[in-house]
């Protein structure tokens, strides 16, 4: 596994160059960093280029660093995380990108690259209203078409703002505010390294 990981190291340094942000080592995977401004760029490459070949996007997430491991994250909040596979090399490779902008995360679509990108990134952009920019169906694809907001998001109340119910009098479904009073029940835990395992 090792010889595996190093050809793959050297596979993606001769390949995507300086445009590698951070590569990171850990549990017999590879995960890469790309700017915003190369995410398409680099996509492309590792599905193109012949020592690569990542032919399949295997998953595709929005992640919320804010409040990142319980403390403050002095960083860029949205990432887009997609796991690739090459079925020719038998090697996988986690591709990470952060949105510049905080307040408008945005960044390239992968649905030219990988048509399995498709739904995915419409559930990012639903569950944390991050934009792909060239998708040429992004909308909401789990929550109802008036929701508002993004529940993925952390600092989306974990009630929600509306609840819905069945009125017996209109014979449909209505909305109305929610009705539960926010309070915690079960006190926050953090867990710390190896909690009940052996030291």
């Amino acid at each position: 596994m090792t010889q595996k990981l190093d050809n793959l190291q050297a596979a993606l340094h001769a390949a995507l160059g300086d445009k590698i942000k951070t590569l990171v080592r850990a549990n017999g995977e590879i995960s890469i960093t790309v700017a915003a401004a190369d995410y398409a760029e680099m996509a492309m490459m590792l599905r193109d280029d012949a020592s690569l070949r990542f032919e399949q996007l295997i998953d595709l997430c929005g992640l919320d660093f804010s409040d990142y491991k319980n403390q403050a994250w002095d960083g860029l909040r949205y990432c887009v995380v997609s796991h690739l596979l090459s079925v020719t090399h038998n090697w996988r490779v986690r591709l990470k990108v952060f949105a510049p902008d905080d307040d408008l995360p945005a960044v390239a679509s992968l649905t030219d690259v990988w048509s399995s990108a498709n739904w995915f990134e419409r559930e990012a952009f639903d569950m944390f209203g991050i934009i792909f920019e060239g998708h040429l169906d992004l909308r909401r694809i789990l929550t109802d078409y008036g929701f508002i907001g993004h529940p993925m998001r952390k600092d989306f109340p974990t009630t929600g703002h509306v609840e819905m119910r069945y009125d017996a009098e209109k014979k449909r479904v209505i909305y109305q505010p929610v009705t539960i009073d926010p309070r915690e029940i079960v006190p926050r835990v953090v867990r710390e390294d190896h909690y009940g395992g052996m030291h």
